[in-house]
């Protein structure tokens, strides 16, 4: 049965040695746990998580985290870039965070919305978060508003759907910070591997990997843990991203029968 499988893969997957048998950008955020920043840390690893796993942790360990308590004038002195973000936009991303941390919490920010948000809650409580952020800052770019998102009903928001993962669900992988949310609301992170892994499971049908298939996908994986649907993510990710050919082949044989 394919549900005990997916069971018994997040059992074995979702643990601290086994986020770091591999590079992950949830390591960087295990690095600065103690910060009283961490949920900032946390949003900016999960956004630069783009690209090769190995090129987002290198880039992640260089960035200096204090720049949240800078000034504006500090912050645009430094000297990183990464792929689509030129060293500016990597100075106003800083920036625009900044100006959201001396407003509000993001966990504060987010309880909010989603107090008042009757469907597809999580979608909306990004949507407000990306809204917000894009009101403290003027400056644009394709690399900020690429590391952003924009508000659509085509993006599958996978970064995004990432970070409230780990600051939602509680277990021994992800943080358990925002108490106030269900992670029976948490939206899959659709990205290459759990779109494939999704498509050859036959737990979706939609080829195109947009904000449908996120909801259908995180819609199928309800059937199996209508109270936490997100416990399956970081196994089918790992189950792809290590070609883990015994586990995928065992899967794939249950999901046919």
């Amino acid at each position: 049965m394919i549900k005990k499988l997916l069971d018994e893969q997040s059992g074995i997957k979702n643990t601290i040695d086994n986020l770091y048998s591999h590079p992950d950008p949830l390591q960087v955020v295990y690095d600065n746990i103690n910060s009283e920043d961490i949920e900032f840390i946390a949003l900016i690893c999960a956004l630069f998580a783009y690209g090769n796993a190995g090129a987002i942790v290198k880039f992640l360990k260089k960035l200096d985290f204090t720049l949240l308590n800078k000034s504006d004038e500090e912050i645009r002195q430094i000297n990183h870039k990464y792929r689509f973000q030129n060293e500016r936009d990597v100075a106003e991303i800083f920036i625009s965070l900044k100006r959201f941390k001396e407003k509000s919490s993001i966990k504060d920010f987010s309880h909010k919305i989603y107090k008042t948000s009757k469907n597809n809650k999580i979608l909306e409580v990004i949507q407000a978060l990306i809204t917000e952020i894009y009101s403290l800052n003027d400056y644009r770019s394709d690399g900020y508003e690429f590391f952003f998102s924009k508000v659509n009903n085509t993006s599958a928001y996978k970064r995004y759907c990432m970070y409230y993962r780990w600051m939602v669900r509680n277990d021994n992988l992800d943080l358990g910070l925002f108490n106030e949310i269900s992670p029976a609301d948490l939206l899959m992170p659709l990205d290459t591997h759990t779109h494939k892994m999704g498509l050859m499971l036959g737990l979706i049908k939609r080829k195109q990997a947009d904000q449908k298939c996120m909801l259908e996908l995180s819609k199928a994986l309800k059937n199996f843990c209508n109270e936490d649907p997100l416990k399956y993510d970081f196994a089918l990710y790992r189950i792809s991203q290590t070609n883990d050919e015994n586990s995928l082949q065992e899967l794939i044989k249950n999901a046919r029968n």
